[in-house]
C-alpha cells in the first residue's frame, strides 16, 4: 500500500512492508542457495560498486544511508554505492538471490531467521537500529503507564503480525488470541474506539494519527519493555561477505557515520536526497521521525552504546530465538547463530 499521492502518510504503509517481508522467504531459497557471486563490481575510477536494496520508499527511517551517500563517506572509503529503493512487491531477499543488487536492508530479526529456518546463505552483518520501532497505540490514557496496562482489550493487528511481536506479547503479557481484531491499515476503526490498541511504528503512525484525529495517542515502544528484535539490519550473501570483506566493512563503517551523522548532526543533505527519491515524502514527517529515533535512542541506544553503531551481540539473538521457538515459530534446534556475523564490524577485522 503505497502511500497517498494526495497526503503523504508513511505510517501505515511502513508498517506493513516491514511485517510481509519477515515472511514469504521460501520462494528464494532456490536462488540463494546458488547465489555464489564473489566479486563486486568495480566502476571506472576504480571504485567498488555496491548497490543497497532498502526496505521501503525513501524515509527518515533510512536517513544514516542517505547521510553517508549526501556526505561522500561512503565514496571517501573507495566506494560507489547506489541506494535501491523498496517498495510494494519488492523483496530484499530475491534481489539477493538473483545478484540484482550486492546488499539489502532486512527490517527486524525474523528475516535472518527465516532465512536460515529455510537454508538460505545469507546474514545480517550490521544491526543499525538497536530498538525496533514497533509500538502499540492506545487513546490518551493517563491510567495506561505500561504494555501489561492493555491487558483486555481489542488489538488491531495485521496478519503477519501474529506470528512477529504478537507472539512476544503473548509471551510476556499474557495476552490472548480473542483480543485481535484485522487491522486493514486504515486508522479510522482505532480512532473511533477509545478501548482498542492498535500496531504502528514509532516514527510514523502516532503522527498520522494525531493529524487525522487531533488528540496525541499513548504510544508504548515494544523494545522499552524488552521486546529483543534489531531492525534496519545489513544483509549479505555468505560468499559475496567472504570474498569482499573489506568493502564490506568500508560500507558498514561509513553507514555507521551517516546514521551518526544524521541523527546528531545536520540532516538536510540526507533529507533532500529522500525526497528527491520519494517525492510523496515531506519535510515534516521527516523532521518529527529524526526526532523520535534521536530521542529513543534507537540508532545509538542498546548494544551500540557499548559496542559501536551497527553493533550486534549473541545474547540478543539468542534471547529473540529463545522466545519465539518456545513459541513454536523456529524449531529449537535451528542453529540461530547463522543468522548473523559480527566479523565485519568496525574494530573485528
Amino acid at each position: 500500500m503505497p502511500p497517498s499521492p494526495t497526503r503523504p502518510v508513511s505510517g501505515p504503509a511502513i508498517t506493513r512492508r516491514r511485517l510481509v517481508l519477515a515472511g514469504g522467504i521460501a520462494t528464494t531459497l532456490t536462488a540463494l542457495a546458488g547465489c555464489d557471486r564473489t566479486e563486486a563490481p568495480i566502476d571506472e575510477q576504480g571504485r567498488v560498486r555496491l548497490r543497497f536494496a532498502t526496505d521501503w520508499r525513501a524515509q527518515a527511517e533510512h536517513g544514516g544511508f542517505y547521510q553517508a551517500l549526501a556526505t561522500g563517506a561512503y565514496e571517501k572509503r573507495g566506494l560507489n554505492v547506489q541506494i535501491v529503493q523498496g517498495g510494494p512487491g519488492v523483496n530484499v531477499p530475491q534481489l539477493l538471490a538473483t545478484g540484482s543488487v550486492e546488499l539489502g536492508m532486512g527490517s527486524n530479526s525474523f528475516i535472518p531467521l527465516n532465512l536460515v529456518a529455510e537454508g538460505a546463505p545469507v546474514k545480517a552483518v550490521a544491526a543499525f537500529f538497536q530498538k525496533d520501532p514497533q509500538v502499540l497505540i492506545a487513546h490518551p490514557d493517563e491510567t495506561l503507564t505500561g504494555i501489561a496496562d492493555l491487558a483486555g482489550r481489542p488489538f488491531l493487528l495485521a496478519d503477519a503480525s501474529i506470528t512477529a511481536f504478537w507472539v512476544w506479547l503473548k509471551a510476556k503479557y499474557g495476552f490472548t488470541d480473542d483480543q485481535v481484531r484485522k487491522y486493514t491499515f486504515n486508522p479510522a476503526p482505532f480512532i473511533a474506539d477509545e478501548r482498542a490498541v492498535q500496531q504502528g511504528y514509532l516514527t510514523s503512525e502516532p503522527y498520522s494519527i494525531q493529524q487525522a484525529a487531533g488528540f496525541e495517542p499513548r504510544v508504548f515502544l515494544l523494545a522499552d519493555e524488552g521486546y529483543p528484535s534489531y531492525a534496519t539490519m545489513v544483509l549479505a550473501p555468505n560468499a559475496f561477505a567472504r570474498d569482499n570483506a573489506a568493502a564490506l566493512r568500508s560500507f558498514i563503517a561509513a553507514s555507521a557515520e551517516g546514521w551518526r551523522d544524521y541523527i546528531h548532526g545536520d540532516a538536510s543533505a540526507a533529507d533532500a536526497l529522500i525526497r528527491r527519491d520519494n517525492p510523496d515524502m515531506t519535510q515534516d514527517v521527516l523532521t518529527q521521525a529524526r526526532d523520535k529515533l534521536r530521542a529513543n535512542a534507537i540508532v545509538d541506544g542498546g548494544d551500540a552504546a557499548l559496542y559501536g553503531l551497527g553493533a550486534m551481540t549473541n545474547e540478543r539473538w539468542q534471547a529473540f530465538f529463545d522466545v519465539t521457538s518456545q513459541a513454536g515459530v523456529y524449531p529449537p534446534n535451528l542453529n540461530w547463530r547463522d543468522a548473523f556475523t559480527t566479523q565485519y564490524l568496525p574494530g573485528r577485522g
